[in-house]
């Protein structure tokens, strides 16, 4: 796993953060929670993609 990624999903959650709050101030609690939910589903997303090399490395060291 690379350090990278961890850079990358803090970022992206401290932008979802400070966007959800700019959008509650502004009144738009719908779009604050929609912006919360694609921030979840870019991190899942970039984890699945890790989770996926994990198997297939696995799998290569035990011959499956």
């Amino acid at each position: 796993m690379d350090v990278n990624l961890l850079f990358k999903i803090a970022g992206i959650g401290i932008l979802v953060a400070v966007l959800y709050q700019v959008l509650v101030r502004a009144g738009r609690e719908d779009q604050a929670m929609l912006t919360t939910l694609a921030g979840l589903v870019i991190v899942l997303t970039m984890v699945i993609k890790e989770i996926s090399n994990l198997f297939e490395t696995v799998k290569t060291i035990f011959n499956l």
